[in-house]
């Protein structure tokens, strides 16, 4: 199912296959939560900016409509009118987000519902259940995401139970497949790694979880407490031990730096809510840096956003015409600054891809740490 096609020292160009297409690697999975990119965006403006492969959460999408419903009107494809590959989070990091409104323990976790407080509890098999009424191409694992810091004593713990959830899952998916359309049939499951900056147990937990075989594999519990550095360091210590014939996804990372760090380390896949998230703030990515619309500067300015991005905003609007509004409180504001941030995203990876391909992926690197674009993750 994947195939590497370059490398460039640790720097990887491949190419995975999903039943609903290829996916080029380096890829940045645009994040459609609850089957929607935040900032009014639909499934023709995401085919507009070259997005690739759709991400939606198991989490969200169970509570609000409900994955039966969205089963029986035809599964996420359907119902978000999308044609390409979608991954699905398992919804791990969202409820242990919720900190004090949830327990766990072995069978599941028990939480309540951020929409109307109702009680509701998910085990490792109810997670892929609904993502198999989503219909996902890939679905991933259910883990426990803890915060960084956290004792070594609870990490060695969730890690061992993180290792038991995967096998469940693992089980399940397989025996749901047996009964399943032909659509769903090749749902691809991918296992996650945990074990916080903890290197001997990032290393211990990847190697359990690579003898499953499994499709795929993650990187989970970054992005959540450490250092860009702790981060880079427990990338080059888990890589080491992940399959080189399975792709490798870092989730939830990051800034055009993060992203450029990590592929230079060996990574596939990413997703981050940050280009999106800053976009409806006004702050937008340009290939000279990032730039705030909102500040004075850009007042009288006719110029486009970048004069370098060929994305529809920059084709037809000014930067005056987009900070006026944003300073009016228009709508198509954030949309303009979404799908501008979005396509950049999709052609940093574009440009990514080709220079592997090229060799030139270090001139690139090099190109991308000088600019401007802030050290948030």
């Amino acid at each position: 199912m994947f195939e590497l096609i370059a490398k460039e020292k640790n720097a990887r160009r491949g190419e995975f296959i999903t039943s609903r297409g290829a996916i080029q690697t380096p890829v940045f999975m645009n994040v459609a939560t609850q089957g929607a990119i935040k900032g009014a965006l639909s499934s023709d403006d995401l085919k507009t900016i070259g997005c690739q492969v759709a991400l939606s959460n198991t989490y969200h999408l169970h509570i609000r409509p409900g994955d039966e419903l969205i089963r029986a009107l035809g599964g996420l494809h359907e119902f978000m009118a999308w044609e390409g590959p979608i991954l699905t989070d398992s919804g791990g990091f969202q409820i242990f987000s919720l900190s004090g409104l949830r327990k766990i323990d072995e069978e599941g976790v028990m939480f309540q519902s951020h929409v109307d407080g109702r009680r509701v509890f998910m085990s490792p098999e109810d997670s892929i259940r609904i993502q198999r009424n989503l219909g996902s191409d890939i679905a991933m694992a259910f883990d426990e995401c803890v915060e960084i810091p956290s004792p070594r004593s609870y990490i060695e713990a969730s890690c061992e139970r993180t290792y038991r959830w995967l096998i469940r899952c693992n089980n399940e998916i397989t025996k749901l497949q047996e009964s399943a359309d032909e659509k769903t049939a090749r749902q691809a499951l991918f296992g996650i790694n945990q074990g916080a900056t903890f290197g001997d147990l990032r290393i211990a937990h990847m190697k359990r979880i690579a003898e499953l075989e499994l499709p795929g594999y993650a990187i989970g519990g970054l992005a959540v407490g450490e250092t860009a550095q702790e981060m880079y360091d427990t990338i080059e210590t888990v890589e080491e031990h992940m399959p080189e014939d399975r792709p490798r996804y870092l989730m939830g990372v990051g800034t055009p730096q993060n992203i450029v760090e990590a592929v230079a380390r060996g990574i596939d896949f990413f997703d981050c809510v940050m280009p999106a998230r800053n976009g409806r703030h006004g702050r937008l990515y340009t290939w000279s840096g990032s730039m705030n619309i909102n500040n004075e500067a850009h007042k009288n300015d006719s110029a486009p956003i970048d004069i370098e991005c060929g994305c529809p905003v920059c084709g037809k609007f000014s930067r005056a015409y987009l900070r006026h509004l944003f300073k009016a409180g228009e709508m198509l504001a954030m949309r303009l600054a979404v799908l501008h941030n979005l396509y950049f995203y999709n052609t940093l990876l574009a440009r990514i891809r080709t220079a592997i391909e090229n060799g030139e992926f270090q001139q690139l690197r090099n190109h991308i740490n000088e600019l401007a674009f802030g050290n948030e993750k």
